[in-house]
């Protein structure tokens, strides 16, 4: 769960592991840790849904991202609510972006703060943390 937290890839042995102890100390049989894995794309991020993702490796997951960039106030908002997000939630879906609370900063989403370019990199930011809670070799995927 360490792992999952503070965005830190898992391993199948790591997953395997997670479902053991989630057996074990009663979270659900076979069938519910079985839906749990189907209803949330993956055992990792079911229990990261549940955990969020701490603050700091939130920030640090978007450190890349923000590297060289001078941003206006409304950009640090937007960010901000992604860390929000973050950390309660664990991932984020990029349709998410252009939904309140992030169209309340403008009607268009990240489309009316950041260029295409920036987009894109935010995306491959967003999925570079979901897959962090993927069993491999999915993450690998969205990684490369």
């Amino acid at each position: 769960m360490h792992k999952l937290r503070m965005n830190i890839p898992l391993t199948a042995t790591d997953l395997d592991e997670l479902e053991r102890i989630l057996s074990e100390s009663g979270f659900g049989g076979p069938e519910e840790i079985a839906r749990a894995k189907q209803v949330s794309n993956g055992l990792g991020l079911f229990v990261r849904s549940l955990i969020g993702l701490d603050r700091e490796a939130a920030k640090q997951s978007l450190a890349t991202f923000l590297a060289g960039k001078t941003l206006t106030a409304n950009q640090i908002e937007f960010i901000n609510l992604i860390i929000n997000h973050l950390t309660e939630h664990g991932a984020m879906d990029v349709a998410l972006l252009y939904e309140s609370p992030f169209t309340d900063l403008t009607p268009q989403g990240p489309d009316g703060l950041f260029t295409s370019t920036q987009i894109d990199e935010l995306i491959v930011t967003l999925e570079r943390i979901t897959a962090t809670a993927l069993v491999p070799p999915y993450s690998q995927q969205i990684i490369a």
